[in-house]
């Protein structure tokens, strides 16, 4: 039956009274949003169902992607998209006096990801189901997940983020679906009666993982994928049954928060522990799945790929391992075929130091089984090796080294491919990072450029720019993003250009509303709106931005009437809670802000916005009226970025060094519609070998940046006596590591450039219109197309019938 406005009325009321026992004159906003969110759960069901059943009887070929983590934002518009049902929704709540956009408020973000490596699993999920690859995702359903962050002072300060107060209305506990955990004790391999070595565990841990499904549904092809988020909770009888309520709360611990500080050997184990819980629930799913289709084992690796995004779920491979042998009673040989042709890994780290290593010795304590397994990986493959590529390169490719376990390697050696995320980045695994692995296995390395879900970031983000694409080009950029290039052929329509020009005002003007309602900052909607939103980390050179904010500051106070082109700066970033430096440098921010922005001489001409608490929801807010997006990375340190895509779709012009997929954006937009500037990858490893570098001397002979760096530590800025004494001394006694200062001066004209081109209106809505036109190659429908075919080698189907 098709669902009608007064069907969805009657449905929505019935649900209303069913969930809470009330009428819609006395529902909260949130009361309100969870029965619209049942409703839809409900009208998703079918499709689920059917999803499912179809991928189980057609035997068809399923993908698991593992991810610590996934960063959905709200769901709520984004299923009412996909189901074709947005605009009738929109309209019945209208005529019950609802507004639509007040419950998507009310919906909480949910706090399962830190940045990037979450929003690119989320997106993969979405465009899976869209583009009908039979996926699934796998991962933790965190209590409070990441931190809830607030500035105190100007200090950042870490709260629980209780996004699950109230429950999650997507999702279903499949508590049949549990099974076990084991962590520390012994393991003892015993001979059975054949000869055939078999673990025997004793005085183990054992935890309970329930699974929660949540539906991933496709783009109006009626597929639902499925999420599955794993929550630890203690055995209730039995085996492992635990006594004391401190017990138990040592157990919900394990799925409380994401990256929880590891700065401690307790933090440590904990993040080792979580890795450990979500991989070994996942893995004995997949099994279980597996097993219902009775296949031979040997056919596995036709039926399932196991993706592990990052090294975080590396323990993946050592877990099929012992499940193959331990379970399935399979030959080393057999189980070791089967598992590397399942997997594929996923690099996203240039920086070797970020490169994920374990403690031998945590190891061996509280998963020695895995323990076991991975030293025979290792023995295996140094024998294997030694006598094709000699001792040496076999010693510093191995994955046990120094008292420490490499899980990349671990996953580079466990699986049939390896892949980057940008050219650039792919390019300098294979060359510089992972050169002797790439050595041994040529083969495995290939490059999948990162991409986003463009109905996120425009259908639903940015409406009104999505109605001006349907207005000039029709509909069809819509299921199939390349033909959003159509609009480079209204680059000189001037209707098209004024359009555009209105729809990036009143987006501007929505931004100013709730800055100045939620922060009290009044902005101007007219002035160039420059956003960096990213991780706070020192190789994203947040700091770089903010010394140029300090620069135009001195300027403008030296000269008011300076002509400078009114800017606000607009940044939102969180940083680890043990990452000291990183913190400083949001102190600075805060306390840069608080200067400039009560600085009445100034004219308004400058003004900083530090967004409180920044993830989906907010970056829904500030990438449709951004202006300028803010890719300033050292050349060689970022991977991929993917912020970078969705503000050059949203009509953003970036400035950028040529690092991650920045190098693609200007071969995709052209030169002339990017501002670049800085070191490139040649020139930074040149100063790596020739270990010339001097910020100092810099900082001694170029007059705008010693007074700069002085107003760090002169008074200038109040309230940074430390902080400003510490990032001083960061650039020039200890020699500036991400050669901020080197590329400072070019970064500052391209600032310039950016105010001269703004200028000119006509040109600027030309430029914004050809990164809108050329946004549509970065669709992650297209990367896990390419997924599909070169990796996963799975099939994708347009429609379940």
């Amino acid at each position: 039956m098709e669902l009608t406005k007064k069907r969805f009325k009657e449905d929505f009321q019935r649900t209303l009274k069913e969930v809470f026992a009330i009428d819609i004159e006395e529902a909260s906003a949130f009361e309100q949003y969870f029965s619209l969110g049942r409703l839809v759960k409900a009208y998703t069901s079918d499709e689920w169902q059917r999803t499912n059943k179809r991928y189980l009887e057609k035997q068809v070929k399923q993908v698991y992607y593992f991810s610590i983590e996934f960063l959905p934002g709200h769901l709520l518009k984004s299923n009412l998209l996909n189901l074709s049902i947005l605009k009738l929704v929109r309209e019945g709540l209208s005529e019950l006096g609802i507004s639509l956009e007040k419950l998507e408020d009310a919906e909480p973000d949910p706090a399962l990801g830190n940045g990037g490596l979450g929003r690119l699993a989320a997106c993969f999920m979405d465009s899976m189901a869209s583009t009908g690859i039979p996926g699934n995702g796998n991962g933790i359903r965190y209590r409070y997940g990441l931190f809830k962050q607030k500035f105190l002072n100007g200090y950042q300060v870490e709260l629980p983020e209780n996004w699950l107060r109230n429950g999650n209305v997507w999702e279903v506990r499949k508590e049949n679906k549990g099974v076990t955990i084991k962590f520390g004790g012994t393991v003892t391999l015993i001979q059975d009666k054949i000869g055939k070595l078999k673990p025997v565990y004793e005085n183990s841990e054992i935890i309970l993982a329930v699974p929660y499904d949540i539906p991933m549904i496709g783009y109006k092809n009626n597929i639902a994928n499925n999420l599955r988020l794993w929550s630890a909770e203690s055995p209730l009888h039995g085996e492992g049954e635990y006594s004391t309520e401190e017990q138990r709360e040592d157990v919900k611990r394990i799925t409380e928060v994401l990256y929880p500080d590891d700065s401690n050997y307790e933090g440590q184990l904990l993040r080792l522990k979580q890795e450990y819980f979500f991989v070994s629930a996942g893995i004995q799913s997949i099994v279980r799945h597996y097993k219902k289709l009775h296949l031979p084992f040997d056919q596995m690796p036709e039926k399932i790929a196991v993706h592990i995004n990052d090294t975080h779920p590396t323990l993946c491979i050592p877990e099929l391992m012992r499940i193959l042998m331990d379970e399935e009673n399979l030959s080393w040989e057999v189980a070791w075929d089967i598992t590397v042709k399942v997997m594929s890994y996923t690099n996203h780290t240039i920086m070797a130091e970020a490169l994920e290593k374990w403690s031998e010795d945590m190891i061996k304590l509280w998963l020695p089984r895995m323990y076991q397994i991975i030293c025979e990986i290792n023995r295996r493959y140094v024998e294997t090796m030694r006598p094709l590529h000699g001792e040496e390169l076999v010693q510093r490719t191995m994955i046990i080294r120094d008292g420490y376990i490499k899980m990349a390697h671990l996953a580079i050696i466990g699986s049939h491919s390896t892949n980057g995320v940008a050219k650039l980045h792919s390019d300098l695994l294979k060359e510089k990072v992972l050169h002797d692995l790439y050595t041994v296995y040529p083969m495995r390395f290939n490059n999948k450029t990162n991409g986003i879900a463009q109905r996120r970031w425009v259908q639903l983000a940015n409406e009104d720019l999505a109605k001006v694409l349907d207005e000039t080009i029709g509909l069809g950029w819509r299921r199939n993003p390349s033909e959003m290039t159509m609009l480079k052929a209204f680059q000189n329509d001037e209707a098209v250009l004024a359009k555009l020009d209105k729809v990036k005002l009143k987006n501007k003007m929505h931004f100013t509303a709730y800055v100045e309602e939620e922060m009290g900052i009044k902005i101007n909607p007219k002035a160039i709106f420059d956003v960096q939103i990213k991780r706070l980390h020192a190789y994203k050179r947040q700091l770089m931005n903010v010394l140029e904010i300090i620069g135009t500051y001195l300027e403008l106070k030296d000269n008011p009437d300076a002509d400078i082109y009114p800017r606000v700066h607009i940044f939102g970033a969180k940083a680890a809670p043990s990452y000291t430096y990183a913190k400083q440098i949001i102190k600075l921010m805060n306390s840069v802000a608080t200067l400039i922005n009560n600085d009445k001489t100034i004219q308004d001409k400058l003004k900083l916005v530090f967004i409180e608490n920044y993830g989906v929801s907010l970056a829904e807010k500030i990438i449709p009226a951004a202006d300028v997006s803010e890719q300033i990375s050292l050349a060689t340190k970022e991977a991929s970025g993917t912020s970078n895509m969705k503000l050059m779709l949203n009509g953003a012009i970036t400035v950028a060094t040529l690092d991650g997929a920045n190098v693609e954006i200007r071969d995709s937009v052209g030169s002339d519609n990017i501002v670049l500037f800085g070191l490139t990858e040649e020139e930074v490893y040149q100063y790596y070998h020739d270990r010339n570098y001097n910020a100092k001397e810099i900082y001694e002979t170029d007059p705008k940046i010693h007074r700069i760096l002085n107003a760090l530590i002169d008074g200038t800025i109040p309230g940074i006596q430390d902080e400003g004494h510490d990032i001083f001394d960061s650039l020039i006694l200890h020699n500036d590591e991400y050669f901020v200062l080197k590329d400072f001066s070019d970064y500052a004209e391209a600032k310039k450039k950016i105010d001269l081109l703004y200028s000119n209106r006509q040109a600027w809505n030309k430029m914004s219109l050809l990164n809108i036109a050329s946004a549509g190659h970065f669709s992650s429908d297209y990367t896990v197309l390419r997924y599909a075919e070169d990796i996963w080698d799975v099939e994708h189907f347009t429609k379940i019938k």
